[in-house]
């Protein structure tokens, strides 16, 4: 580079835009792995004597209030956090936070 030049950079892409069919192949290996995905909305211990009576209709109290965030986890590892949505007659989770491993 000579003094009075400009410096020149090279073009990156943006994550925040770029999709996955930006970078063919990039990930077309991963695409069809499967993977276990679960919205767990609480837990709750008690007697197998206790699980064997429970029937339609019977409530079960959970570790969690209404409103709390519901942990995504996928093939059993915490990814991330979210709120649970009626779409269609269906419930789903809107995700709220990603959870970032411990370093």
């Amino acid at each position: 580079m000579v003094a009075n030049e400009a410096p020149s950079f090279e073009e990156f892409g943006n994550p925040a835009t770029d999709t996955p069919g930006d970078a063919p192949g990039a990930l077309a290996a991963v695409h069809d792995v499967p993977v276990k995905v679960q919205a767990v909305l609480g837990r709750a211990k008690m007697p197998v004597g206790d699980l064997l009576r429970l029937h339609s209709g019977m409530v079960v109290e959970l570790d969690r209030r209404v409103g709390e965030p519901v942990d995504v986890f996928v093939n059993n590892r915490l990814v991330a956090r979210g709120e649970v949505v009626m779409i269609d007659q269906a419930l789903g989770v809107t995700l709220t936070e990603i959870v970032r491993p411990d370093r």
